[in-house]
């Protein structure tokens, strides 16, 4: 027999520790760490726990992407139009409006922009798929089993009088079990926070200390209240700032790469002409 095999699984590993069923849920996330402290499973596998254990309690409006932050195309725009927002936002689901943000006529997904490229001819309207609606009152573990049912990845959140509110994914909700999904944007170690990219500007994780910026571009930049690029940023905004919102700092434009509705993860980052430059 494969000793791997015959190694107890989590919920065989917790099965020991319940000598009585738990009073509350409180009382099994207590029983939970004591498992984690007894190295019976890791903090990622007790994260993951507790995070499917908490999306009951979190609303959609907690999570979605507001309303002033969506990328979403038009229904009378052409195809080169739509492509060209395609590949700025490197989304690959779009909401798709009439009139104004509240007038969704449908999803359109970027790879059922492929054919169109070889047929002029095709519509935007004949390319959508059915929009799903959701409140924004809804748990995230209801969403999470109708999109397991419906098979949609994303769906248009409405408020009370079915205005749009903004939009929530799959991966929203994921990310509140799992933590943050990283792609292949993403940045997977301390020494790739500060990357240069080909137009002469560079890309910069949120977290990245302002100490190494500093470092990096020779200059000074105060921070006596903060201590991270995204912290600064959000701090000069006196909000939080959402997707292609720019500011300038300290002879730098920083301009938000990627945010949800909470934190900043990429900005793009250009060091501005200083003012001898531009007068010389």
């Amino acid at each position: 027999m494969d000793p791997a095999s015959s190694r107890p699984g989590i919920l065989e590993r917790l099965s020991t520790l319940l000598t009585r069923e738990p009073d509350d849920r409180e009382e099994f996330v207590q029983i939970l760490h004591a498992a984690h402290e007894r190295k019976l499973f890791d903090a990622d596998a007790l994260g993951i726990i507790e995070g499917a254990l908490q999306v009951a309690d979190i609303q959609v409006r907690e999570v979605m992407v507001q309303r002033a932050q969506m990328d979403f195309v038009r229904l009378d725009q052409s195809v080169d139009e739509i492509i060209e927002i395609a590949i700025r936002t490197a989304h690959s689901r779009f909401p798709v409006v009439g009139e104004d943000r509240d007038d969704v006529i449908g999803v359109l997904l970027a790879k059922d922009l492929l054919p169109a490229l070889r047929h002029a001819d095709l519509s935007v309207r004949g390319l959508l798929r059915p929009a799903a609606f959701v409140p924004e009152t809804k748990p995230l573990n209801e969403l999470l089993r109708e999109f397991r049912v419906s098979r949609n990845h994303m769906a248009i959140v409405v408020d009370e009088y079915g205005g749009v509110s903004g939009l929530v994914t799959i991966e929203d909700v994921l990310e509140q079990i799992v933590g943050e999904i990283e792609d292949e944007y993403d940045f997977d170690e301390d020494a790739d926070n500060i990357l240069p990219t080909p137009n002469g500007r560079w890309r910069v994780k949120a977290l990245t200390p302002i100490t190494d910026f500093n470092a990096t571009f020779n200059c000074q930049i105060a921070h006596d209240d903060v201590d991270t690029v995204g912290g600064l940023v959000t701090q000069h905004f006196g909000r939080m700032p959402g997707r292609d919102e720019a500011i300038e700092i300290d002879g730098f434009s920083f301009k938000v790469l990627r945010a949800d509705s909470r934190r900043l993860y990429a900005l793009q980052v250009e060091r501005l002409p200083s003012p001898e430059t531009n007068d010389g």
